[in-house]
């Protein structure tokens, strides 16, 4: 006849329960990625679509849009090597928020930056397509621009001087970098493992992260947005076809760099359409995406 052991019972309500089931563990997993996806979200792409779009609406009923400014890179400090220090700063813990979205795609055994193709192993190839993109991209999106200008609808942007400090046009690029790496691998690599894994369809992925993407830069009037929502779209049919989300960091580095370095240039050159207007409201100090 049976009988119980007391010394051998479990010692806590918690050791009583039973394993839970598929279904339960399933849910539960689903719901922690939801949870997770958020939090990057808010953290980084999501913050600044966020305060993108509050820009917007506060500039909108300011004044009209075509008087109003807006920087790309702003001065951190009046002093030239503080300002050089907090910009640098600001790009190193930008990037720690990629590093956040790579730390957690990465699965034993399953190398991240593999699965991504965010390594060096075709830089022939990764590197022609992205000046492929800089072609198929980065002009129009130039042409949006002067077009959003000439009939009111883009706020002015006002590049960083290129002149105030020797190191200035190397911390420029390196923002170019950091925009590069910050929106490919969170939109591209990290959201669409992410939603994938959550049962989303290739089309709803896309056109979903380019939306994002398009109010990530609706701080630059709604031209600009439409213009990055369409990149988006060309991005993202791009990472499904390539798998790889290289030649689309080479492609937006280079387009950013032309942007950071070029458009003081351009604004020299053509300062009725890409100059400042003489008269324009001092924009104050709000958190707003990089490019």
């Amino acid at each position: 006849m049976w009988q119980s052991d007391k010394s051998s019972r479990p010692t806590g309500p918690a050791d009583w329960s039973y394993p839970p089931t598929l279904a339960a563990s399933e849910r539960y997993a689903r719901s922690r990625l939801v949870w997770e996806i958020a939090l990057v979200l808010l953290i980084s792409v999501g913050q600044s679509a966020i305060y993108s779009v509050v820009s917007f609406v506060r500039a909108a009923t300011r004044a009209p849009i075509s008087q109003q400014q807006t920087q790309l890179n702003p001065s951190r400090s009046a002093e030239p090597l503080w300002d050089a220090i907090y910009q640098f700063l600001d790009i190193f813990f930008s990037l720690a928020l990629v590093a956040l979205a790579l730390y957690l795609l990465w699965e034993p055994a399953n190398n991240a930056l593999r699965r991504i193709g965010l390594d060096f192993r075709r830089p022939g190839s990764d590197i022609a397509r992205g000046l492929l993109l800089v072609a198929l991209i980065g002009a129009p999106g130039i042409g949006v621009y002067a077009i959003g200008r000439a009939i009111g609808q883009s706020i002015t942007v006002v590049p960083a001087p290129l002149d105030s400090s020797w190191w200035v046009i190397a911390l420029l690029v390196l923002a170019a970098l950091r925009a590069g790496l910050t929106e490919e691998v969170i939109f591209l690599g990290y959201l669409f493992d992410r939603l994938r894994r959550l049962g989303w369809s290739w089309t709803g992925i896309i056109v979903s992260t380019a939306l994002l993407r398009g109010s990530y830069h609706l701080y630059q009037g709604w031209p600009s947005a439409l213009g990055n929502v369409v990149m988006g779209l060309v991005f993202g049919w791009c990472y499904k076809r390539w798998g790889r989300v290289m030649p689309l960091v080479v492609a937006h580095t280079v387009i950013d760099i032309v942007a950071f370095v070029g458009y003081p240039l351009a604004a020299a050159w053509w300062p009725g359409i890409f100059a400042p207007p003489a008269s324009t409201p001092t924009p104050t100090a709000t958190p707003s995406p990089t490019a």
